[in-house]
């Protein structure tokens, strides 16, 4: 029986989906210095998540990328941060929020923060969703 021309041929198998978001610039309050305290300092943001999706067709369907932009954007608004660390997990919590992402890595750099001797300095972090097996 000759192959129906109309089914796109797939070789492969998809085994997995990240949805990221790289370079995002944001303005927070953060730092543990008091010369860093009632302002704003520039970082940047990168978001990848492994996604559950449930098709490729319509945005619905999976991970909107805008919408990770916009909680990254909530969370420099929410207040002064201390570290670093806590903004990135902070991101990540509400990343973890739509159950379709599985696990999240965040990276949030402060450019200032060792200017002019560094480029940037920040901290990255990885949440799995729990009992989803990821680690």
């Amino acid at each position: 029986m000759p192959e129906d021309s109309s089914v796109p041929r797939r070789p492969g198998q998809m085994t997995g989906v990240k949805v990221f978001v790289r370079g995002l610039k944001l303005d927070a309050e953060i730092g543990v210095y008091a010369h860093e305290h009632g302002i704003r300092q520039p970082l940047l943001a990168d978001v990848e998540m492994d996604i559950i999706a449930a098709g490729w067709e319509r945005l619905a369907e999976t991970v909107n990328y805008e919408v990770i932009a916009e909680k990254a954007r909530r969370t420099a608004a929410e207040g002064h941060f201390q570290l670093v660390e806590a903004f990135a997990e902070r991101l990540g919590q509400m990343c973890l929020e739509d159950d379709r992402v599985t696990r999240v890595r965040v990276r949030v750099e402060k450019p200032l923060a060792l200017a002019p001797e560094a480029a940037a300095a920040g901290a990255e972090i990885i949440l799995a969703r729990i009992g989803s097996g990821e680690h």
